[in-house]
């Protein structure tokens, strides 16, 4: 086994290339590798694209056209730690555009399907506080959100 880490596997039907291709525009640290394509021996028509490696916010990735068979769920999801909210609004933004689908407390899913959760770093110190009231009161306004708003989950925590 090599020593330089994962590299996890993301199964589309016929859409490696483009999710490649927009994961490497949405996140810093990211770049294109390989294009594998199919040859004449198939399965698939020759020329096609069988799998795309790409790196994205660092992380290595490999895109593979494996056809209908599976589809993405909620069981495998990308956390994305966001500093501010800023940082929040542009992840949520740019992986819900073009028929992502918004979901609740800071979950959602982009049109490929793959299910992120897009995190403020200060909501993990809100609801991991030690005053269990000001944590509940940040957990319980977190419950009510889709897209996740710090200024709220902080008025929230005080009991604004």
């Amino acid at each position: 086994m090599t020593t330089d880490g994962f590299t996890t596997c993301l199964w589309f039907d016929g859409q490696a290339e483009e999710a490649a291709d927009f994961y490497v525009s949405v996140f810093k640290n990211s770049k294109l590798g390989r294009i594998l394509r199919y040859t004449k021996a198939g399965p698939g028509p020759a020329g096609t694209v069988v799998t795309v490696e790409f790196v994205a916010n660092g992380q290595k990735f490999v895109a593979l056209n494996g056809g209908p068979e599976f589809k993405f769920n909620e069981a495998v999801s990308f956390e994305i730690r966001c500093d501010d909210q800023d940082e929040v609004d542009f992840y949520w933004n740019k992986l819900t555009e073009g028929g992502g689908q918004e979901g609740p407390c800071g979950w959602l899913k982009d049109r490929f399907g793959v299910s992120w959760q897009v995190v403020p770093s200060r909501l993990l110190e809100l609801i991991g506080d030690a005053d269990e009231e000001r944590a509940a009161r940040a957990m319980e306004a977190m419950m009510k959100m889709s897209k996740l708003d710090i200024a709220t989950l902080e008025k929230a925590a005080v009991g604004e």
